[in-house]
């Protein structure tokens, strides 16, 4: 019998695959890209002083998406195959469950890999300018590797005991947040409680970030050996929830009759989530004459008590850090910090639930069905966008109303100069948070309905609204950088806010009526349409440029 043959078949699927070698040469660009602009951004320094920053920023940078390596490419590939029903076909064979397991590992995360071997070149430059030596380059190589393994080992996992793509995601970074933050959260208070200068090494070393501060030789030369033994720890917990995967892949997939005890659970948590017979009438009752959609999509009452319990937590953490610190704890530091924490918390999770309702209707052939009664587009929309707000708005309006409490607050503690430009930053701030959530709604909708996978379809509204406008910046000030023009700015900090500011604006304007638009005049025929491979414009020019490429449509042409 071959050794693991559903590896070699998805390896070969994978090295055909356009996306394979599109990802490898665009995470390289990217790399390159960033590593011009802090390039040219620190050309006053010395050289060995740029090369450690140039070394310290790309390790970082490139240490975070590896951390997050689980959350995109392995939290949903088993959970996939058990809500597609495939996944007990696969053990119909001679098949074990490490063939399963490996075989999907080889398939999710072959991208992921070839991303880190286009980016290595990259982080090698700082080599040259001094600064870095080799072995300290390949320390963080090693930590990296080891990084993504652990954190595409946990994302298996995640998928193996889950059907529900948001909860295996949401179980891979509470897993990898539990790992890495829970040992060292229990090390400080164990510091602080007997007033040690520093936390214990043995709560420190399941942390990756451990591994990843010494892997830098002003800390390896003195802890090499807690270097070794933090990445050893690493990778074994890796294999060790491989091993669970395995058994998690062999023994979920079955449907199993619910006991007495779990169907019990089961109504009270529908009587939680939806109120008990009398309650769940009386808001069909409400809801259904304003619009039917709205109450399809509004009757989960846990979810906007979900949203106000997260910013309540994060309230009493703010307020807590307050009677602790008491003065030095208000300051505008805090402020930026709190706002940044809630508005990206927002953003994810409005993205989030924005993609999620119609891509499920559309793959259980529930938003077919309910485009066949005489409710309109607009109206199918109308109620969409009334449970989002209903989940979202109350939260956002609290969000915005501590913006202003920040701003008056900072107003009254920053000069008289710089109470000016505070005053725009928080403005500007509040502004592009309104206008970003609205936007990722949109957005959201209709790459969720156009999308087989939710995640990716979360990632790519993400990226649209959220990083295009700070890569449009980026390059913007790398240009005003390489043609000398800041001699012309007479003040570069309103230049740059302002900038960042109405990009930001336009972007979300452009994405809003994109979406819109595209929602309004194809909603009816992409929901009855089939799942097809989308290409991106890169994809459709080279396959243009193909001799012989086939100018029929692609339906006639297969």
């Amino acid at each position: 019998m071959t050794l693991l043959p559903i590896v070699g078949r998805e390896l070969r699927v994978a090295a055909r695959r356009r996306g394979t070698y599109w990802n490898r040469t665009l995470t390289a660009f990217v790399a390159i890209a960033l590593t011009a602009v802090l390039l040219l951004l620190a050309t006053r320094e010395p050289t060995k002083e740029i090369g450690k920053m140039l070394f310290s920023m790309l390790s970082g940078l490139f240490f975070l998406t590896s951390f997050l390596a689980g959350i995109r490419y392995t939290a949903d590939c088993l959970s996939e195959e058990k809500r597609e029903g495939t996944l007990g076909l696969l053990f119909l064979t001679d098949l074990k469950g490490y063939d399963v397991v490996f075989g999907k590992l080889a398939a999710t995360s072959l991208n992921a890999f070839y991303g880190l071997m286009s980016i290595l070149p990259v982080m090698a430059i700082p080599l040259l300018l001094g600064g870095v030596s080799v072995n300290e380059f390949w320390r963080m190589a090693l930590v990296l590797a080891n990084t993504m393994f652990f954190s595409l080992a946990i994302g298996m996992f995640a998928s193996s005991i889950n059907r529900s793509a948001r909860k295996a995601m949401a179980a891979t970074f509470a897993l990898l947040l539990l790992v890495n933050a829970g040992p060292p959260s229990v090390g400080a208070y164990v510091a602080y409680a007997n007033r040690l200068n520093a936390v214990p090494e043995q709560y420190l070393l399941s942390s990756a970030g451990y591994s990843y501060t010494l892997a830098f030789d002003q800390f390896y030369r003195t802890q090499a050996s807690q270097f070794l033994w933090s990445v050893l720890l690493t990778h074994g917990m890796g294999w060790l929830f491989l091993a669970f995967a395995n058994i998690g892949a062999r023994r979920a997939w079955q449907d199993r009759p619910a006991g007495a005890a779990r169907l019990r659970w089961r109504e009270r948590w529908l009587q939680w989530s939806y109120g008990n017979t009398s309650e769940r009438r009386a808001f069909r009752t409400r809801r259904l004459d304003r619009n039917p959609c709205f109450w399809l999509g509004g009757r989960h009452r846990l979810k906007p008590m979900l949203v106000w319990g997260i910013l309540g937590v994060l309230g009493c953490c703010w307020f807590w850090a307050y009677l602790k610190w008491k003065d030095d704890w208000l300051n505008e530091a805090t402020y930026v910090f709190t706002a940044v924490l809630l508005h990206t918390m927002l953003k994810l999770w409005a993205a989030s639930e924005a993609c999620q309702k119609f891509g499920a209707d559309r793959r259980s052939g529930a938003l077919e069905l309910l485009l066949s009664t005489p409710l309109t587009v607009r109206e199918v929309l109308r109620g969409q966008m009334l449970s989002l707000r209903r989940q979202f708005l109350a939260p956002v309006a609290a969000v915005v109303a501590v913006d202003f409490v920040f701003m008056f607050a900072g107003y009254s503690q920053v000069s008289v100069s710089g109470g000016s430009f505070w005053t725009w930053f928080c403005l500007a701030g509040i502004s592009s948070f309104v206008a970003d959530i609205y936007t990722l709604c949109w957005t959201g909708m209709w790459l969720g309905l156009t999308s087989k996978h939710i995640n990716r379809a979360t990632g790519a509204t993400v990226v649209r609204v959220l990083v295009l406008p700070w890569l449009a910046l980026g390059g913007m000030l790398l240009a005003i950088s390489v043609l000398e023009l800041w001699r012309h700015v007479d003040d570069s900090e309103y230049f740059i806010l302002g900038s960042w500011f109405a990009l930001g604006i336009l972007n979300d304007l452009v994405f809003c009526l994109w979406a819109r638009a595209r929602l309004l005049g194809r909603l009816r025929t992409v929901a009855t349409e089939r799942y097809s491979p989308s290409r991106s414009w890169i994809g459709r020019w080279s396959r243009r440029r193909e001799p012989g490429a086939s100018a029929m449509p692609p339906v006639m042409a297969q």
